[in-house]
């Protein structure tokens, strides 16, 4: 066999040798996350390149990161203080409704104007108002989207996510934000809590206490959003998502704010949760692929891109002029 097909063994080699060099090089990357080498937005930028390489575990990426995450942020949820946390959600809820109404309106708007295909726009604009590929992964099931059309929603939304990881701290220290001010913007204004809390996180404490806690309360907006979403698609029979997971999120504020001993151990839960989510970042990162990317569209891409610039200049003018 050998001397009659040397191509085709060879060929075998480089492919086993090819696969063998991207699952070293993955759980290299995964260490230097874990050991705190790497900052979040660098995690989300090397997951981008390694994407074009090749992700050996993509099967596994989606539920991985999607556990991952929701872990992350429940850890997170140890360094906060329960009374700090009532405050800023009551500070941004008049303005979480506003917005929320306001991106799925204009959404709605751009779809038909651009005659983007219903179930699409309406995913794009769902991700953009409420909490990125949580509140898609929670409403596709109800609208019963096909997997193109929860694809395309999904690659807008990352691709989206990955470049506000990367102005936004930027954006904030043009304006010379504060930090209450910065946390506050950054969970109105960039859809998935990953790169929320990647983005607050680079930007100090108490912009991550502020930006974690908000977005979680706007995440809660996707059950009154997919019972919407029921009545437009009239599908009654479907059932959301409810992302359960802000619930552990509220009890590790609860018990940080008054068990004591919660309080000893709270400052390594934390650390251990931010490493998470850098790692969260890097797995994100890998699924931005040429392949996704493509799927996206240009229609999806733009509509998407008028709402997250509309929303964030909104968000930002308002969280300049309450505190001026």
């Amino acid at each position: 066999m050998k001397f009659l097909c040397p191509e085709i063994i060879t060929d075998h080699t480089n492919f086993w040798q090819h696969s063998k060099l991207k699952i070293i090089l993955y759980w290299t990357i995964v260490v230097l996350c874990l050991l705190g080498f790497l900052s979040p937005p660098m995690a989300l930028f090397i997951g981008i390149v390694m994407a074009q390489v090749g992700h050996p575990y993509a099967k596994l990426n989606s539920k991985l990161t999607s556990t991952l995450l929701q872990i992350s942020v429940v850890g997170l949820g140890f360094g906060m203080n329960l009374t700090s946390a009532i405050n800023s959600g009551k500070e941004g809820i008049i303005f979480t409704i506003i917005s929320i109404f306001g991106t799925l309106l204009l959404g709605f708007g751009l779809g038909q104007i651009m005659k983007i295909e219903k179930k699409t726009s309406f995913l794009v604009s769902a991700g953009t108002a409420i909490c990125g590929g949580s509140a898609i992964a929670a409403v596709s099931p109800v609208i019963k989207a096909n997997e193109q059309q929860i694809s395309a929603a999904l690659g807008t939304v990352f691709i989206l996510n990955a470049i506000a990881l990367f102005i936004f701290p930027i954006i904030g220290h043009h304006f010379e934000l504060s930090q209450h001010q910065f946390g506050l913007w950054s969970a109105i204004a960039i859809h998935d809590t990953s790169s929320v809390v990647g983005a607050a996180s680079n930007y100090g404490a108490e912009a991550l206490q502020v930006a974690t806690t908000v977005k979680l309360a706007r995440a809660l907006w996707i059950i009154p959003v997919a019972y919407l979403a029921t009545l437009l698609f009239k599908n009654k029979d479907s059932k959301a998502k409810i992302p359960y997971f802000i619930g552990y999120f509220i009890l590790a504020l609860i018990a940080n704010t008054y068990v004591p001993f919660v309080q000893k151990v709270s400052p390594y839960i934390v650390d251990a949760a931010k490493i998470g989510l850098t790692l969260t970042l890097f797995l994100i990162g890998t699924s931005l692929s040429r392949k996704v990317i493509r799927a996206v569209g240009v229609k999806p891409l733009f509509q998407g891109v008028i709402l997250w610039i509309t929303i964030s200049i909104a968000a930002l003018y308002v969280v300049i002029n309450l505190s001026s």
